[in-house]
């Protein structure tokens, strides 16, 4: 797309672009004549914007003569324009401190909810995280624990590696769940035994299946930071834009739908209108995949479409790579 557009329309276009993240204003010609001191006329610069506009690329609220880009003009800014800030040695320092802050004591779901943390603070928008898959985790050992006389506590401990002996261990949980019944049949010895194996058989769906990112203090499976500095950004003044903001994280199916469908995907920017669900429309979900053997999760940032992208990608993608080594 940006291929259409002519030298002075590329300046022009991410001259705007830069104005309205940093001052949340619609550009006018004058101001970013007088920003990035353009060698033409403030008149020149407005039929410029009157022709990214008739493209698709700006458009102007009808209070003011200035330009808003359009999440088109983002994704042309994003592919084509964007020069990656490096990550700040402070800001890395910081990362590094936040995630390594459990010690030798880290679960996964502790590491990614500090990760969505520090992302959240070091962007001021929604850090995002998802925890690995598991479909492709392998089964070391299975432990039954008794609780009470009714219940019994079932424990999977899984590792990266593959390890072949007995009936079950070395499998994958995916490996488990479609050939449990004919795996075990044949290991019954006894009443009790049998009554155990039927139940496994039967329940085998859900006893081998851990949802994606799920940890006992979010079945949803999805990790976010505080949502207090987004908030506060002039995209969500209004009651019904925190509504909206509010929506989409209590109802955490809709974003864990989408972090999901980026498992394994790199480095993704997803705009506006791009996203699949309505409700998502009015954001930018910026993520990257980590991976940790055959396990992979994504973390990110969630945030308006008017965003640094070249600061908030640097970032996610840096923090991706430091959590992939901490899981490792």
């Amino acid at each position: 797309m940006a291929t259409s557009l002519s030298e002075r329309e590329r300046q022009v276009l991410e001259a705007v672009i830069e104005t309205y993240v940093q001052t949340a204003e619609p550009a006018g010609s004058r101001t970013i004549a007088k920003r990035f001191g353009m060698a033409v006329s403030a008149a020149t610069i407005r039929n410029t914007m009157s022709d990214l506009e008739e493209k698709g690329y700006l458009y102007h609220p009808h209070t003011s003569a200035g330009r808003i880009p359009t999440d088109l003009a983002y994704r042309v800014y994003v592919d084509s324009l964007m020069r990656l800030q490096d990550v700040s040695a402070s800001d890395s320092h910081q990362i590094r401190e936040e995630l390594g802050g459990g010690g030798e004591h880290n679960a996964v779901d502790q590491i990614l909810a500090r990760a969505a943390q520090v992302l959240g603070v070091l962007t001021k928008e929604l850090g995002v995280a998802a925890g690995p898959s598991l479909d492709e985790a392998v089964l070391e050992r299975l432990e039954l624990l008794r609780v009470t006389s009714e219940r019994l506590l079932l424990v999977l401990a899984l590792k990266h590696g593959a390890v072949r002996s007995g009936r079950l261990a070395g499998l994958t949980l995916r490996e488990i769940r479609a050939t449990l019944p004919q795996r075990v049949r044949d290991a019954v010895s006894g009443p009790d035994s049998s009554e155990l194996i039927n139940i496994f058989i039967q329940e085998a769906d859900e006893l081998f299946d851990v949802p994606t990112g799920a940890s006992a203090g979010d079945a949803s499976g999805v990790l976010l930071s505080s949502a207090q500095l987004l908030a506060e950004q002039p995209e969500f003044q209004t009651k019904q834009q925190l509504q909206g903001l509010m929506q989409v994280t209590e109802r955490r199916d809709v974003l864990r739908e989408a972090l999901v469908r980026r498992l394994g995907g790199g480095l993704t920017i997803t705009i506006g209108s791009e996203h699949q669900d309505p409700k998502l429309a009015p954001f930018t979900l910026v993520t990257s995949s980590y991976r940790a053997g055959p396990l992979a999760g994504v973390i990110g940032v969630m945030g308006p479409t008017r965003m640094p992208y070249d600061k908030i990608v640097a970032l996610v993608d840096h923090t991706s790579r430091l959590v992939g080594e901490l899981l490792q």
